[in-house]
């Protein structure tokens, strides 16, 4: 069976990820747009862990055609044709069925909302919260493939999301959630003002350059998983850059919150030593 990694760049949206110089990515196979199930990161994982896919918007089909036809194809990813969609009866759980198949599933997320203490922490056999809400070098760090079991890991970084900042910077923070789990220390302060249109365009580039450094440590996981590493890589969600008034995700309804991309494909190839990209 091939191993899985399931790697979530979390609030990327589509057309950010067109705008980025991303080629450890492209190496993966071509981006498609895709849609997601729901505009914030819980719904969205939820979602996603019970093994069914950003969808493309399909016109004119029955959507348990879809559903169908979703749960599938996890029967080519993993290499087990006899997988379909009853497997996943009645838990309807990606992690849940791995376990069953013999995998050893792990999972390593930045976002609090999806810490060990909640649901989604369940099935797997090792997960936690990154301390680092920007630590997708960590992850690779701890990823390992020994023994005889195939492995399963569910990657959610943080680096797309906001601030989209890969260090410390006087760029805003918007507490929320985020500031009550990490315990971060701020006082009672006056609503925030709305960002303009320069900051707005700000983070926009911000997201990209977040994303270009992603996939410039894609190429050292790349490095580290075995030939029959099956690779799903896309967004749980978009984000909006101030298009109609909006910023950000969650309780929003607007077609670029729901468009992500989506990637998919075994572990590229490496070149052999000396040779360049032409």
């Amino acid at each position: 069976m091939n191993h899985l990694i399931y790697l979530v760049l979390d609030s990327c949206r589509y057309d950010t990820y067109l705008a980025a110089q991303t080629p450890n990515l492209d190496k993966l196979g071509k981006v498609e747009l895709r849609y997601s199930y729901a505009s914030w990161t819980s719904p969205s994982h939820y979602v996603l862990l019970m093994g069914i896919t950003p969808h493309k918007n399909p016109r004119l089909v029955f959507a348990s055609e879809v559903y169908k036809e979703d749960f599938k194809a996890w029967s080519i990813r993993l290499g087990v044709p006899t997988l379909e969609f009853r497997s996943f009866v009645p838990e309807l759980s990606l992690p849940r069925q791995l376990q069953q198949l013999g995998y050893y599933t792990v999972g390593r997320v930045s976002l609090p909302v999806l810490n060990q203490y909640t649901t989604f922490s369940q099935y797997f056999d090792d997960y936690k919260m990154m301390e680092n809400h920007r630590d997708f070098a960590g992850m690779i760090e701890e990823i390992h493939f020994a023994g005889p079991k195939p492995f399963f890991y569910l990657l959610n970084l943080g680096e797309t999301h906001y601030p989209y900042m890969l260090d410390k910077s006087e760029t805003p923070i918007l507490h929320g959630v985020h500031g009550v789990l990490k315990h971060m220390d701020f006082k009672e302060e006056q609503p925030q003002a709305f960002f303009d249109e320069k900051q707005m365009a700000r983070f926009r580039q911000q997201q990209i350059a977040a994303l270009e450094y992603v996939d410039g440590l894609l190429g050292e996981l790349y490095a580290k998983c075995p030939p029959n590493t099956y690779f799903i890589i896309t967004a749980d969600h978009g984000e909006l850059f101030g298009e109609d008034g909006f910023f950000g995700h969650g309780p929003i309804f607007h077609e670029k919150v729901f468009e992500v991309p989506f990637v998919e494909g075994l572990r590229p190839a490496p070149r052999p030593s000396g040779q360049k990209t032409t």
